[in-house]
């Protein structure tokens, strides 16, 4: 398959060797099993065996813990070969991912010796933790409790939407601590981080008392990684485990963490539409109408134009924000319009290959199928689409604010 769409430039030789490495693995043992796996909703134990072995767990955590001490950039570019072949495969690595650079940026040294080496094998793995039941985007709307007790927190209240959260052994949970602050103090800064080791698995916790995951929450698409809900009922986490060492920060460290998701998940869209774009060309020159392949009508031309520029633009608004929190500037606005492009642009590519494959596109039997159900979970994780909207217009207005 030729690789003319979705290049980046001036990537070291280090960075070429890993994704060719990657795209390789995704060939080779991602695309031959996924949608098998898929439609029976597995998980993927032998791929993220793979995974381990090839380090993927520790691409972003520093050398001095074990991991590869690679940038955003290699992230987001490797994410989108492993989404290319399976989005549930790069769903199990984005949360492990968002825990282990929040603990790099705001852990303390304790917790960042005691839980990176094995984080960087693989041993420990993530899962993180904001959205309730009864709130989505609204996250200043938490309601699940922690109060001090003595040396530890007593933690009570139901999250939602946990990908891996069964899977995981350690989950970074946000909840609202008021200590210390006035009534009236706004939500954000009553809010903390609590970090919690637990035994992987589903129903009651054996390490953890109170704590249980009811099971895995059945979806349209996005298979095979497990989403899951959260119930506290008198957990008690020891203060030692509030990420960070002090209370009040969780919002903010949350948010840090949902800035590289959102590269995570833009890169997805961009890998997803481009394995669209490969089937949907591949198939075009294939099928035949009217004596020609459909390849040959200009119908289809037209619409293999517009997804292979798709492709090129998200591709290259994704490099461009993780390559800006590389250099150490904010990139909400950037990782905003990624996500938000990336995500539309790959419901409009899949669509488009969908149709392109005609009634073949309805048959369980082929690939464009899964990407069909797969899309639409982009345009909800890591913040709607209207929620990037509206982050990217109060940026904009910050930044071309009128004088006077």
């Amino acid at each position: 398959m030729a690789n003319r769409l979705a290049q980046t430039d001036g990537l070291t030789d280090i960075q070429q060797e890993i994704l060719s490495t990657v795209r390789s693995f995704v060939d080779k043992e991602i695309l031959t099993v996924a949608t098998e796996l898929e439609h029976r909703d597995e998980y993927p134990a032998q791929i993220v065996e793979g995974l381990k072995e090839l380090g993927i767990f520790g691409l972003m955590i520093p050398e001095e813990y074990g991991g590869l001490g690679e940038s955003l950039l290699t992230y987001a570019l490797t994410v989108e070969e492993i989404a290319r072949g399976w989005m549930s495969v790069s769903g199990i690595i984005n949360t492990h991912f968002i825990v282990a650079y929040m603990l790099k940026q705001h852990g303390t040294q304790e917790q960042k010796d005691y839980f990176l080496p094995r984080m960087a094998a693989g041993e420990v793995r993530g899962a993180f933790s904001m959205s309730e039941p009864g709130l989505g985007s609204d996250v200043s709307a938490i309601r699940t409790k922690g109060v001090r007790e003595g040396d530890s927190y007593v933690l009570n209240g139901q999250k939602m939407w946990l990908t891996n959260g069964g899977t995981s052994n350690l989950v970074a949970v946000l909840c609202r601590t008021d200590e210390g602050q006035p009534e009236d103090a706004p939500a954000h800064r009553s809010m903390t981080t609590f970090l919690i080791e637990k035994e992987p698995g589903f129903g009651p916790n054996a390490k953890v008392s109170g704590l249980t995951v009811p099971g895995k929450i059945e979806k349209m698409g996005y298979k095979g990684v497990d989403t899951t809900e959260l119930v506290l009922e008198d957990v008690r986490v020891p203060a030692d485990r509030v990420l960070g060492g002090v209370t009040g920060r969780g919002f903010y460290q949350m948010m840090d963490g949902v800035e590289v998701g959102r590269v995570n998940v833009a890169a997805r869209g961009c890998g997803v539409a481009r394995r669209a774009f490969e089937l949907g060309i591949a198939y075009a020159q294939q099928r035949q109408t009217f004596g020609k392949p459909i390849a040959q009508h200009q119908a289809i031309q037209f619409k293999l134009a517009d997804m292979a520029t798709k492709v090129e633009a998200a591709h290259q608004l994704m490099v461009n924000a993780a390559r800006k929190k590389d250099s150490g500037q904010r990139n909400d606005l950037e990782a905003g319009m990624a996500k938000y492009l990336a995500s539309e642009y790959c419901k409009e590519v899949v669509e488009d290959a969908f149709r392109i494959h005609g009634g073949y596109g309805f048959s369980k039997e082929y690939e464009i199928e899964r990407l069909y159900r797969e899309a639409p979970m982009l345009l909800i994780g890591e913040g709607t689409a209207e929620i990037q909207k509206m982050i990217i217009g109060r940026r904009l207005l910050e930044e071309y604010r009128i004088q006077g």
